[in-house]
């Protein structure tokens, strides 16, 4: 079998360490995988970045294919997740239950953290905007790079982290303390799709397939991510 070059969103990074080597082992082909959000992703790939698989949001797919960047054909849904909030490991975790004490939430602490161009940081600026307190937050808003930005916490450089579930509950010092409440929740779909130019088709549809498998929706869960309603 041949070697796949894997362009992945953080999102997915854990499923992807636990069934990244079960498919190596089964296949005997060997992935090397680069992590980065979506939109970084999405701009690398135009700028010429070489690659085979792409896991990215389906918006990003759903450009990229009309681009002639990846094969419409083989772009697939594995998963999806919510977005949710953390706070340094033993801190109280804040009540996110309900829009108004989400809203209290925010306003109550001195620091909140999210993603600089990662799908859940670009949305939750809308977000401060849709709650009436994109002003009164300005100076509170620490902008985390490609990655965790819960390790933002737990440094110490905020008090909380929003960013997208399986990227909050892997965090080492890090509390999860709940997902945004369902008037706010915005679900991101993500999807792999093979390259244009990649030349082992079959390895890349046979590493997709074993991303939809009922074994690796149950991973999926475990990381913090639903399966795709089909």
């Amino acid at each position: 079998m041949a070697d796949l070059k894997i362009l992945s969103t953080h999102a997915i990074e854990d499923v992807l360490h636990e069934l990244g080597p079960a498919f190596e082992r089964a296949s005997g082909a060997s992935l090397a995988i680069d992590y980065d959000p979506a939109n970084a992703l999405k701009r690398r790939i135009e700028e010429g970045t070489a690659f085979d698989i792409a896991i990215v949001t389906r918006p990003v797919i759903d450009a990229l294919s009309r681009q002639g960047k990846i094969r419409p054909e083989t772009c697939t849904d594995i998963g999806r997740s919510g977005l949710g909030v953390a706070v340094r490991k033993g801190e109280p975790p804040p009540d996110v239950s309900t829009v108004d004490a989400f809203k209290n939430a925010l306003l109550a602490v001195r620091s909140v953290a999210r993603s600089k161009e990662g799908t859940s940081g670009l949305y939750f600026e809308t977000l401060l905007i849709r709650l009436g307190i994109a002003e009164a937050m300005r100076a509170k808003i620490v902008l985390g790079g490609s990655g965790r930005i819960a390790e933002l916490v737990v440094s110490g450089q905020a008090d909380l982290a929003v960013q997208q579930i399986p990227e909050l509950l892997p965090v080492t010092g890090a509390d999860f303390a709940g997902p945004l409440p369902d008037e706010l929740q915005l679900y991101t779909v993500f999807s792999a799709g093979i390259g244009a130019a990649c030349k082992a088709r079959d390895t890349a549809i046979a590493f997709i397939d074993s991303l939809t498998t009922p074994a690796a929706a149950a991973v999926f869960k475990t990381k913090g991510l639903e399966s795709v309603p089909r």
